[in-house]
């Protein structure tokens, strides 16, 4: 009775890594071949190039470069995707639920913005402190603000998820793993070709040696195990081991062509990606531009309005105090001193009320240069439109609001808000 006993192969250490690589790479190659020896022969030419053994097929520059290509469009755009979930929704707890609810495609709960929570805060406030309040009534007006902040803010969120991140999120999970299962397929042809190189070699290394040296025994390991005629000479057998070994190079080398070509296409497509995705960015940025404009113009209107609030609450707290609030961003730090005209009693001493403002001479010191940062529509006949950037002539009048000075340019006359101001000297 014979007994078979196991036999255990063992790999050096960078044997087995290379081993694991080919397994990930070429999983169908491993499993469905139907020979083991075209398993043996495919790994071994995988594993001849990994430690440079064997020779390798190297693809033209231009396949080299559209692969390339394709990878760092892959790489960068996973990249833009990651940083505008980031913009987009800092909340990292927020973004792992989101994902996990698009994984589990179920729909995403709505989720109040920070702006529009800060604003119903405020006008819970207002309710509790009393409405008819001053304080009450600016948090009203401020959290109304607040929670159109809010609303710009989720318009700005809808949209370029739409516009922006759904298409780069389709090309990742869509269009790139068409092109990586195709580049795959390509590799595993590729090997195939190389392996059929390398046995035609060595097949004709072989045939030539036996017909210099005459009747040789074949070489099984080199070669498939056939029902070899004993009295046929070696020379005549690998003359038939040639002849197979170029009809599977031709076969190869056809299946190489053909799935290089299909790869080359989907690769080429990447330029059409590019220009989706320009278009993509385009879009992005006018629904940032058109949340940021939105923006500006809640906190001016706001602006507007609490100032408009503070002359009626308090009608004689900024006569003749020379602390003004501070200016926007982008102002300068002189802004915030304003040079007083200290007032004489008396009657002959008139308010601005009483006289015109056509009227009313410049001090003949206290004079200044002003820069305007933003452009300011007149309320009324006693205001002076602004334009950004524009220099004008301002000072101040005995009792007059410290948020205010009167501003000249060319013949016109009339009050400025200081807030829109940049005091030169």
């Amino acid at each position: 009775m014979v007994m078979h006993l196991p036999i255990k192969v063992h790999l050096s250490t960078n044997h087995q890594s290379l081993f694991m690589q080919h397994k990930l790479l070429f999983p169908s190659r491993s499993t469905n071949c139907p020979d083991s020896r075209c398993l043996t022969r495919f790994l071994s030419q995988f594993t001849g190039e990994k430690l440079g053994q064997s020779e390798k097929t190297e693809l033209d520059a231009h396949f080299e470069n559209l692969l390339s290509r394709a990878d760092s469009t892959k790489n960068w755009t996973e990249k833009i995707l990651r940083q505008t979930e980031v913009l987009l929704q800092p909340n990292p707890s927020a973004r792992i639920e989101e994902f996990l609810y698009e994984k589990l495609d179920r729909k995403i709960p709505s989720r109040i913005t920070n702006g529009e929570l800060l604003g119903q805060y405020m006008i819970d406030a207002a309710s509790e402190f009393g409405p008819g309040t001053p304080y009450g009534t600016t948090l009203i007006k401020v959290g109304e603000a607040q929670r159109r902040l809010g609303a710009a803010d989720r318009d700005f969120i809808q949209s370029s998820m739409i516009n922006f991140l759904t298409p780069l999120r389709n090309f990742l999970e869509g269009d790139w793993k068409t092109i990586a299962k195709e580049r795959r397929l390509l590799e595993n042809r590729r090997l195939d070709l190389d392996a059929c190189k390398a046995r035609l070699k060595k097949a004709k290394a072989a045939e030539a040696k036996a017909a210099c040296e005459g009747e040789a025994t074949p070489d099984f390991q080199e070669t498939r195990p056939r029902n070899y005629v004993l009295s046929a000479s070696a020379s005549a057998l690998w003359s038939e081991e040639v002849t197979k070994a170029e009809q599977e190079l031709r076969s190869a080398q056809t299946e190489f062509d053909r799935q290089a070509e299909v790869t080359r296409l989907l690769l080429e497509g990447i330029s059409s990606t590019h220009t989706n995705h320009l278009r993509c960015l385009h879009e992005f940025v006018e629904a940032q531009a058109t949340y940021y404009a939105q923006c500006y113009q809640y906190t001016l209107d706001l602006q507007k309005l609490l100032g408009s609030s503070n002359r009626e609450m308090f009608p004689s707290a900024f006569v003749g105090n020379t602390d003004t609030p501070a200016p926007p961003s982008g102002g300068s730090p002189a802004a915030a001193t304003i040079p007083v005209i200290p007032s004489l009693v008396g009657p002959c001493n008139p308010t601005p009320s009483s006289v015109g403002f056509t009227e009313v001479i410049p001090p003949s010191s206290g004079t200044r240069k002003a820069r305007v940062l933003y452009d300011y529509d007149a309320a009324d006949s006693s205001e002076l439109e602004l334009h950004a950037d524009e220099l004008i002539t301002v000072y101040s009048l005995p009792g007059m609001d410290s948020d205010w000075l009167m501003g000249e340019k060319g013949n016109k006359k009339g009050k400025v808000p200081v807030t829109y101001l940049e005091l030169l000297n």
